[in-house]
């Protein structure tokens, strides 16, 4: 009986905390749904931040050509959006997103670039039993993104979240070679040449010979750059517009590799590559 009337006072109190729409807006639901509730200046406004890709600036005209709208509509919209820092404007006239909002934005792109590498990156884990890797760039600096690992006793690691070194990781080298050189040296002072072993680059010439050649051939390599024992392959993901912001990479113990084998490896790099760019651009 005491139990009984426990559970009666627990359900009573769950039914005086239920919250209900007060009746104005349970009619207006009835009657016409949730654009009874829309708000078309906030729609609007949304609709300008999704014209930016995070990346790339855009003039008045051309956001107007985006979304077909007359140039003095949007106008207003814009200056609204950079007065309360949603938007910055440059000297030329362009605008951009804000910093508040590139990086949710990167975190959203990057997120997508994962997906689309998952199943390439297990293709390249089970060909060759080796730890596969995923990195991207957030503004200045390069992440670790994803990460299938081997199960060989000795093998080759890796950490998502972990910064990689723009000047002796195989992913850092093959993103850092295909940026803006000011972006590049904002990068490695960022990160700095530190020799992490005997036969790291810190020669900033000799770097930047390196990344001409990765921009030549799609392939940049750690050869015990980063850690002694280890070596690994990347190859970068260009984007639609030619962009790289990614790569992809398979890490292996020096013991495990040879000369066929990296070959090998590269070719399957190269491969997984333009594949996940494939898929990023809607392709098949």
């Amino acid at each position: 009986m005491k139990k009984s009337k426990a559970v009666t006072a627990a359900a009573g109190s769950k039914v005086a905390v239920r919250r209900r729409l007060p009746k104005w807006a349970l009619d207006n639901t009835e009657s016409s749904g949730d654009e009874a509730y829309y708000l078309r200046s906030i729609g609007r406004a949304l609709e300008v931040l999704n014209c930016f890709d995070g990346q790339t600036p855009l003039s008045l005209k051309e956001i107007s050509a985006q979304m077909q709208l007359p140039e003095s509509s949007l106008f207003r919209v814009l200056r609204t959006l950079e007065h309360h820092e949603y938007l910055q404007q440059h000297r030329d006239g362009t605008y951009q997103l804000s910093p508040r909002l590139i990086f949710g934005w990167l975190v959203r792109a990057a997120e997508h670039v994962r997906e689309m590498a998952r199943p390439e990156m297990e293709k390249l884990a089970n060909a060759f039993n080796e730890t596969a890797s995923l990195a991207y760039l957030f503004d200045d600096r390069i992440h670790v993104l994803d990460c299938l690992e081997t199960f060989h006793e000795i093998r080759m690691t890796n950490k998502i979240g972990r910064v990689l070194p723009p000047h002796c990781s195989a992913m850092g080298k093959a993103i850092t070679a295909f940026q803006d050189r000011s972006l590049a040296d904002r990068m490695l002072e960022v990160y700095g040449l530190t020799a992490r072993t005997e036969h790291t680059i810190t020669d900033r010439k000799k770097l930047f010979a390196e990344f001409e050649e990765i921009r030549k051939t799609g392939i940049a390599g750690d050869r015990e750059e980063s850690i002694r024992g280890g070596i690994c392959f990347s190859a970068p993901i260009r984007l639609e517009d030619d962009r790289v912001v990614a790569a992809i990479s398979l890490s292996t113990p020096t013991i495990r590799m040879d000369k066929k084998h990296e070959n090998e490896v590269q070719a399957a790099l190269l491969d997984a590559a333009a594949s996940i760019a494939r898929r990023l651009q809607g392709e098949k």
